[in-house]
């Protein structure tokens, strides 16, 4: 069983709290090496989140950007620290090379395009760092564009001038551009303007639980029909009506992005580290998601349609954009 995790905010985390005895390697969070390995992980895509109102001055895209540069770094430290478990992967190839040599690979992600500052520059600066997916906004505007919102006329406004810059130079670089979290406006956009497949890292299907931050049927449609995927997200909040993270609620998630988009569609990205609040969860960790892929089983979903879900889907946009 391969596991290909599109969205987790690991790093961000544990540099937030500084603790020296909590690293990738062991710590209490959802996501480490140990964890991963019971998921028989394959990959990890590792996010560097930037919450911009958390810089102050004027200088304080220069702060965010130094930031996201941390964590990089951080990620790059640890791997140096343990060789031998994890790799980093830049694309198809660094992850079949890390697989064959035993190791997990890690993909390094920016969350929040607005570091970009309006700079296209800033572009092939992260993909020195190693950045390879850039969710192209939070939950804020940015230079890019406009956020998921509960008000009709944010959702309905698309990317700004640079945003479509954006989108062309990180298509020429061979950059996975990511719509969670981009309002409906922004998402026609990117699928009418990329020339690659963008994905929606960590979002699941509005149909079944209706948020702004979840994929209506069109979209699921349209983000298929363009070769993309959507990761399959565990906040309790994009999942149903109850507090907890539900093993069914999930199911029921990956059957209908399946029914609209295709079994080329359904991807996971389980957003783990990034939030908290669930009265349960059913999945407990990364290390669990065998559980989740035995209820999948049970569901009727086959062999060939499971390994797509959790490794293929994600592997064919990797070989495709980076």
């Amino acid at each position: 069983m391969n596991l290909i995790d599109m969205h987790c905010d690991t790093i961000s985390e544990l540099l937030l709290r500084g603790d020296p005895d909590q690293d990738l390697k062991k710590n209490d969070l959802k996501v480490d090496v140990e964890k991963m390995k019971r998921a028989g992980s394959a990959a990890q895509f590792f996010a560097c989140f930037i919450c911009m109102n958390e810089f102050l001055g004027k200088s304080r895209y220069e702060q965010a950007y130094e930031y996201v540069r941390r964590m990089a770094s951080y990620l790059k430290k640890q791997i140096w620290m343990y060789p031998d478990e994890l790799a980093f992967a830049g694309n198809g190839r660094d992850l079949e090379r890390n697989q064959s040599r035993g190791r997990i690979s890690a993909f390094l992600t920016l969350e929040e395009g607005g570091v970009l500052n309006g700079d296209l520059t800033r572009i092939s600066g992260l993909y020195d760092m190693g950045i390879r997916l850039i969710t192209l906004t939070w939950n804020y505007e940015n230079c890019i564009g406009y956020p998921n919102s509960p008000d009709p006329q944010i959702m309905r406004k698309g990317l700004k001038p640079f945003g479509f810059s954006a989108i062309e130079e990180m298509n020429r670089m061979g950059m996975i551009i990511d719509v969670s979290h981009l309002s409906e406006g922004g998402f026609w956009d990117v699928v009418s303007h990329s020339s690659t497949p963008p994905v929606a890292s960590h979002s699941n299907a509005r149909s079944l639980r209706n948020h702004p931050r979840n994929l209506s049927d069109e979209q699921i449609r349209a983000l298929s029909e363009k070769g993309g995927i959507a990761g399959l997200n565990f906040y309790q909040k994009f999942l149903g009506e109850s507090d907890s993270c539900r093993i069914d609620e999930m199911t029921a998630h990956v059957r209908h992005m399946y029914q609209k988009g295709g079994e080329d569609f359904v991807a996971v990205g389980t957003d783990f580290d990034g939030f908290g609040g669930a009265k349960e969860m059913e999945i407990a960790d990364i290390g669990e998601m065998p559980r989740l892929y035995d209820a999948l089983a049970k569901a009727g979903f086959t062999e060939r349609q499971l390994e797509k879900f959790w490794y293929g889907n994600a592997k064919r946009v990797i070989d495709a954009v980076l």
